[in-house]
């Protein structure tokens, strides 16, 4: 169910489906770094005051549902989301910049879509069923 939110002066229900790749698609987002990256992702997150309301990795990619406010900008949520797990998966697993190579984390590209309040239940099962293929 899409949260109708108030605002000073103005009323929202935004939400966005973000997914993005690890470079060259390696399927390195499995066990501990998989739960890792969850949980700081999601503490992102919560430092800058948007919402993710489901989330699920498969392998070599992840999907979120975000819900924000009129406030934030796509490509700052992005660049925090992407940067900062980037640097602490890479300070928390040291093995990743060899087996990357040049020492990215991410694909730069990322997918991003819309949802309304009929799209939202298939797009949260779409997430919820990404380990389930």
């Amino acid at each position: 169910m899409v949260n109708i939110k108030h605002g000073r002066g103005y009323v929202y229900a935004i939400e966005y489906h973000i997914v993005w790749c690890v470079k060259y698609r390696h399927k390195i987002l499995v066990e501990e770094l998989d739960v890792r990256l969850k949980e700081i992702l999601l503490k992102i997150a919560s430092d800058y005051a948007f919402t993710i309301s489901e989330m699920e990795s498969d392998k070599d990619h992840i999907h979120l549902l975000v819900e924000c406010t009129p406030q934030h900008a796509i490509p700052s949520m992005i660049k925090v989301l992407k940067g900062i797990s980037a640097r602490l998966l890479f300070k928390e697993f040291p093995h990743l910049k060899k087996k990357l190579g040049d020492g990215h984390l991410w694909n730069p590209s990322y997918f991003i879509a819309t949802v309304s309040e009929h799209t939202e239940e298939q797009i949260r099962k779409y997430i919820q069923d990404q380990k389930v293929k």
